[in-house]
């Protein structure tokens, strides 16, 4: 009875090693030199106006830097005033220059507080949506 109960340990043995040996080698395979993990996604790293910049005057377009290229085809920008009327008439554009670049012309905007909202299509399929204000004229305008 003793070599019975042993027999069907074995395999269990074999199959965690197997387990254990291919969970090893997809935790490697993230570092491995120019392979991608399916995490990373296309972040915000730098904007013209900034987060919560005040201005003195107002700016003509909005650009907004990525960390990776992006689906230029899938993405958009708009600026919303106070009131949460779009203001911006364009349509946003990826730079020629630069693939991680979304541009926006702007008409000109009066003093007050607007807000920048983004929705950009990572080149790994997926979507990320943000929004930052920033501010023309003083700080407390209205």
């Amino acid at each position: 009875m003793g070599n019975q109960m042993s027999a069907p340990i074995e395999p269990r043995k074999a199959t965690r090693r197997r387990l254990l040996g291919g969970m090893l080698l997809v935790a490697g395979a993230g570092y491995l030199p120019g392979v991608r993990t399916a995490f990373a996604h296309a972040a915000l790293v730098r904007s013209d106006p900034s987060r919560r910049a005040v201005l003195a005057q107002p700016p003509a377009q909005i650009r907004l830097w990525f960390n990776e290229k992006i689906e230029a085809d899938y993405s958009s920008a708009s600026v919303v005033d106070e009131a949460g009327r779009t203001v911006s008439t364009g349509q946003a554009h990826a730079s020629p220059d630069d693939p991680k670049l979304l541009v926006l012309e702007l008409p000109v905007l009066g003093p007050g507080r607007y807000s920048v909202h983004y929705r950009i299509n990572s080149l790994d399929g997926h979507v990320v949506e943000a929004s930052y204000d920033f501010t023309v004229g003083s700080a407390g305008a209205k």
